[in-house]
């Protein structure tokens, strides 16, 4: 189901915790298995829930929970904005609008080529540097403008 590679990666994540307690690497082992398989299904989830000692549906209760985790197929670049109150007013919801309209498609959706999905997201942790962009749940990007949205995505598109 994962790669040798992936479950080194999981099995260093188990290591931190007491050896009776490896569903605490539940977190880790979620977003290691997204970054293989680029999204969650139930095979994958409940395939960590195996790994780990534990029961698919506490599995399943953190996938659903956290927005980081992708249960349904998204784009090659996963473009989460910022919309929570302070980034709102600070240009994030501006940003998201423009998105929308540069990708011709609402939140929650992929591009007809599968290059892009949009998201609506949750605090980042960097409100005084609204609008703020989330690529891939690992790439920040602050402050952003039309102008450099329009960069990023000419970037993400070759």
């Amino acid at each position: 189901m994962l790669s040798s590679e992936s479950l080194v990666k999981i099995d260093r994540e188990v290591q931190k915790y007491p050896a009776d307690q490896k569903q605490s690497a539940v977190m880790a082992a979620l977003r290691i298995a997204q970054q293989e398989k680029r999204w969650l299904d139930s095979a994958v989830i409940e395939f960590v829930a195996a790994y780990l000692d534990m029961p698919a549906m506490a599995a399943y209760e953190v996938a659903s929970f956290y927005n980081m985790y992708d249960l349904h197929a998204v784009g090659d670049y996963k473009l989460t904005v910022c919309t929570n109150l302070p980034c709102a007013l600070s240009g994030g919801a501006d940003a998201g609008e423009y998105l929308k309209k540069k990708l011709g498609i609402e939140f929650n959706q992929t591009t007809p080529d599968g290059k892009f999905t949009l998201k609506e997201g949750e605090c980042m942790g960097a409100c005084g540097d609204a609008p703020v962009l989330l690529v891939n749940n690992h790439r920040m990007c602050c402050r952003m403008t039309e102008s450099q949205m329009d960069q990023l995505i000419d970037e993400l598109s070759k």
